[in-house]
């Protein structure tokens, strides 16, 4: 059972890390290469801001983003504002929605994301809790995958496994931290074609494209290349 109230308030302590840690930069190395390719901090910064916005027009019914280039568009002209605009940006987008979610609504109701995506409402929060944990990991300032909480690595690991399973480029996958297991990519009758076992932040690392899997250990052909999420 997806509880969204729970989530909302994983979404405001995690968004209060990256803020408290965001204060050291300055407008120099807000400038400076993420550790995203083609992204500064500054663009991480103001997607993060512009995709609370989009999360708040998707739970009350409209368009994600207008489109695709509107969307690049704001992040582009966002992205070189000084720091102090860049962190009060985000802390208003983020309040904003939070009381998107504070709204009595059905939160069973399937709403749509990007590219005709849809999911259940009550998702909603936790899909924005994983843009501002692995978007703090991508700033480069401190905080990695292994600060990571871990109820929240372990519903990461199940979310990209789950969004994994079944694709066809995907070889039929075991995923394993030594207590628990997950499995992804192409149906398999019987033993998987693969077994990959690290820890849960190395796993969620190689699954969320921001580790190449070394460390982790891999049983069967090689290590897949996972599709674009």
């Amino acid at each position: 059972m997806i509880d969204h109230v729970r989530d909302l308030a994983s979404v405001r302590d995690a968004t209060e890390r990256l803020l408290t840690a965001a204060t050291k930069l300055d407008n120099a190395s807000a400038a400076e290469p993420s550790r995203l390719p083609g992204w500064s901090r500054g663009h991480v910064l103001a997607h993060l801001a512009r995709n609370a916005d989009a999360l708040v027009n998707v739970l009350e019914g409209r368009p994600m983003y207008v489109s695709g280039d509107a969307r690049d568009t704001d992040i582009a002209r966002d992205a070189p504002r000084p720091v102090d605009a860049q962190l009060a940006d985000v802390r208003a987008s983020a309040a904003r929605f939070q009381d998107a979610g504070a709204v009595p609504a059905d939160w069973s109701r399937t709403v749509e994301l990007r590219n005709g995506v849809t999911d259940s409402a009550a998702r909603v929060p936790f899909r924005r809790w994983i843009e501002v944990e692995l978007h703090h990991v991508d700033l480069g300032i401190g905080y990695e995958l292994e600060d990571l909480p871990e109820n929240f690595v372990t519903r990461e690991i199940a979310f990209l496994t789950d969004r994994f399973r079944g694709h066809p480029e995907v070889p039929a996958t075991r995923l394993t931290d030594g207590t628990r297991a997950w499995s992804t990519g192409r149906a398999s009758r019987g033993e998987p074609d693969i077994t990959v076992t690290g820890a849960a932040p190395a796993l969620l690392g190689w699954l969320a494209g921001r580790r190449d899997g070394a460390g982790l250990t891999v049983g069967g052909d090689a290590l897949p290349t996972l599709p674009p999420l």
